[in-house]
């Protein structure tokens, strides 16, 4: 969420950052139109109301001393009964206008850093490296390698919940679980994080405070008979541990990695990577979470996404970082950085991690604080990334793993994970 303060102060500057994601953010009919207006309202009403009372000062002492002197008050009592009235009435409205003003500062997103590049879509974002050597063979898409293998199931994913889901056997189902198990040591044991387990589900206050909601709530599997929802991202319930609390600046930063199931509709990719296990509806992730001061914020980006990049590098996977533009970048991020590994079959890099940071944006959403040593509470920055998606981490092995004679070569640093497995074979 946006600095109140900041709105007002900084207003040509803050609608500069925001106009830079598109003319629709901030033109005619916008959620930032709509906020300009009724923070202009809100200031007119608490004006007026702040003029009356005044007025309802004067008139209770004049009261008072025609009272005193035994003199008849009767007309500044009604004067008084109808100033009364009005300012009821104007606090009513000025709650009103709060509300409405609160709801739509939800509906805005973050300020983009001045680092961020300008683009008009995905062909702006800029690259920043690249690691690994990228098989320019022609190779098997994962679904004829895992089809072949007897380890990926798209008919009985459908059959059993639809399109979009997929059943893993035999070493496919052991390689998930060993990819999740690799990825938490490596984050835990050597980049320093607190391993959280975390709810699959989360309220709407949750789900508010990280951005999901409102702006997509048409993303989210809902539960039908109550307030909450699916996680799509271990990012909801692992930076709402802090929801509503104010941390000393000492304890910061504050780095967990967690797995979770994630869980998304997809409403907006229709005809988008419909084979496969790209793009589905359920799928397995560890997320990299930081909360930390603002100071910390872009260096910490660098250090998670590092952090991220050394999953790709231990499993032998060639990927590139790059630095996503105006037009591609996320409602709640202020910088992302996309990792995108090498998919032979399709011989292009896809997106198998993003990692973002907020500012304090998700501070003040979620009401998470922090105090320096005798100061006031401010909102925490926040930052997240994936470390990585495993079912994207599934196919790309299996594609750069991929061997002439059908059988899938397994990384020497994740075969302790999966009972020594070296090659998986038809």
């Amino acid at each position: 969420m946006i600095d109140r303060q900041a709105l007002r102060r900084d207003f040509d500057a803050m609608q500069a950052a925001l106009a830079r994601r598109g003319a629709d953010v901030v033109g005619e009919g916008s959620p930032w139109a709509r906020v300009s207006e009724l923070d202009a309202r809100q200031r007119e009403l608490k004006t007026e109301s702040e003029t009356l009372q005044a007025e309802r000062n004067r008139v209770s002492k004049e009261i008072g001393l025609r009272k005193g002197k035994g003199e008849d008050a009767s007309a500044a009592i009604a004067a008084m009964g109808e100033v009364s009235r009005r300012v009821k009435e104007l606090d009513a409205l000025t709650k009103e206008a709060e509300a409405q003003f609160a709801a739509a500062l939800l509906e805005i997103p973050n300020p983009l850093h001045d680092s961020v590049p300008d683009g008009s879509g995905e062909e702006d974002n800029v690259e920043v490296s690249r690691w690994g050597s990228p098989r320019t063979d022609a190779v098997p898409a994962h679904w004829d390698i895992g089809t072949d293998l007897g380890i990926l199931d798209f008919e009985a994913g459908a059959t059993l919940a639809g399109s979009r889901f997929t059943v893993l056997r035999g070493a496919a189902a052991r390689l998930e679980r060993g990819l999740m198990q690799f990825m938490l040591d490596l984050h835990a044991d050597h980049h320093g994080y607190e391993e959280v387990w975390v709810p699959a589900i989360a309220n709407a206050r949750t789900m508010t405070g990280t951005g999901q909601l409102p702006k997509f709530a048409e993303d989210l599997y809902k539960l039908e008979e109550e307030d909450a929802y699916l996680i799509p991202t271990a990012e909801v319930p692992v930076t709402n541990l802090y929801q509503d609390k104010i941390l000393d600046a000492s304890e910061l930063p504050k780095r967990h990695c967690a797995y979770t199931p994630c869980f998304r509709r997809e409403a907006g990719s229709a005809g988008r990577d419909v084979r496969g296990m790209i793009r589905q509806h359920q799928f397995d992730k560890v997320e990299l979470v930081h909360i930390t001061t603002p100071e910390r914020a872009l260096s910490d980006l660098e250090e998670l996404t590092a952090h991220a990049e050394a999953v790709l590098q231990a499993l032998e996977l060639p990927y590139r970082k790059v630095e996503l533009c105006t037009a591609d970048i996320g409602f709640s991020s202020q910088k992302t950085y996309d990792l995108e590994v090498w998919l032979p079959s399709q011989q292009c890099y896809r997106e198998i991690s993003s990692c973002s940071s907020f500012g304090q944006f998700q501070g003040r959403r979620a009401g998470i604080r922090f105090r320096e040593e005798g100061g006031k509470p401010q909102p925490a920055a926040t930052l997240n990334g994936s470390g990585l998606a495993i079912g994207r981490t599934l196919v790309a092995l299996l594609e750069n793993g991929w061997q002439q004679d059908g059988s899938v070569r397994i990384p020497e640093s994740l075969r302790p994970y999966v009972g020594g497995l070296e090659v998986i074979r038809p």
